[in-house]
C-alpha cells in the first residue's frame, strides 16, 4: 500500500492531495454520466480538466521532492516511491483518456493543455470554437479576446522588427556594393591610364629610334663628304701638277712656279 511507504511530511502531504484529487475526479466522472445537458457536461468537463492540471502539477512536485530525498532513502524505498509515482501518472492518464472520450461523444475536440503522456494537442475547428465560446462567460470572452489581440500585436511587432532588420541589412549591403563598385571603377581608370602611358611611351621610343637612325645616316654621309674633300686637298697639295684631279669649287688653285727672267743689260 502507498500509505505504508516511508515518506517525508511534505512528500506525504503532496501524495495525499493527489489522492484527494483522484477521488474528486472519479466522483466527477460518475456525476457526468447523470448530466443530460450538453452545455452542463462541457462545463463539468472543464472543471475536471482543471483538477487534472492541478494533479499534473502535484505529480511534478512529488517527483522533485522525490529526487531531493533520494540520498536520504534506501534504494528499495526509492524504487517503491518511483513505482508509486508511475502509478499516479498512469491513473492521471486514464482520466485524461476518459475525458477525451466524453469530448468526442459531445463533438467537442477542444485543445488539450497537457504535455506528453497527459493528453493530445490540436487546433480547434470553427464549430468547436463556437461551442467553447457558448460555454464561457462574458468576462472570459473579453479576456480571451484581449489575449488574442495581445498575441496579434506581438506578432505584428515581431514582423516589424524583422522588416526593419531586413531593411538595415539591405542598406548595408547596398552601401558595401556601391563602395566596391566605386573602387573597381577607380582601378579600371588607373589601368586605362597605365595602358595609355605604355602606348605613348612605345610610340615615343619608336620615334626616337627613327630619329637616331636618320641622324646616323646624315652624319655618316657628311663624314664621307668631309673625308673626300680632305683626300682631294691632300692629293692637290702633294702633287699640284696632276691634271687628272679637278679643282674643288671655291678652293683657290695652287700657285704656279714662276720663272725669274734675268735680263742682261
Amino acid at each position: 500500500m502507498a500509505s505504508d511507504l516511508p515518506m517525508s511530511p511534505h512528500l506525504e502531504q503532496i501524495h495525499g492531495e493527489i489522492r484527494d484529487h483522484f477521488r474528486a475526479l472519479a466522483n466527477g466522472f460518475q456525476r457526468l454520466d447523470k448530466i443530460k445537458d450538453s452545455s452542463r457536461q462541457s462545463k463539468q468537463l472543464e472543471e475536471l480538466a482543471d483538477k487534472m492540471r492541478e494533479c499534473k502539477r502535484l505529480v511534478k512536485e512529488f517527483d522533485r521532492e522525490l529526487k531531493d530525498g533520494e540520498a536520504r532513502n534506501s534504494p528499495e524505498v526509492n524504487m517503491q516511491l518511483n513505482d508509486e509515482k508511475q502509478s499516479m501518472i498512469k491513473e492521471l492518464n486514464s482520466y485524461v483518456a476518459l475525458r477525451k472520450t466524453y469530448l468526442n461523444t459531445l463533438g467537442n475536440k477542444k485543445v488539450e493543455l497537457f504535455d506528453t503522456g497527459a493528453g493530445v494537442s490540436g487546433e480547434p475547428t470553427a464549430e468547436e470554437t463556437v461551442q467553447m465560446a457558448s460555454s464561457m462567460s462574458n468576462q472570459e470572452l473579453v479576456d480571451a479576446g484581449m489575449k488574442r489581440m495581445d498575441e496579434t500585436d506581438q506578432a505584428i511587432e515581431r514582423s516589424k522588427q524583422v522588416v526593419h532588420q531586413t531593411i538595415e541589412v539591405g542598406t548595408q549591403t547596398a552601401s558595401t556594393l556601391k563602395g566596391q563598385t566605386d573602387q573597381m571603377g577607380r582601378v579600371v581608370n588607373d589601368l586605362d591610364t597605365i595602358q595609355f602611358s605604355i602606348k605613348k611611351a612605345s610610340q615615343l621610343v619608336k620615334e626616337i629610334g627613327r630619329q637616331v637612325a636618320t641622324d646616323k645616316c646624315i652624319m655618316a654621309f657628311l663624314f664621307l663628304i668631309v673625308c673626300g674633300v680632305i683626300a682631294v686637298i691632300v692629293v692637290k697639295i702633294v702633287n699640284p701638277n696632276n691634271k687628272d684631279i679637278r679643282d674643288i669649287p671655291g678652293l683657290a688653285p695652287p700657285a704656279q712656279s714662276r720663272k725669274l727672267l734675268y735680263f742682261r743689260e
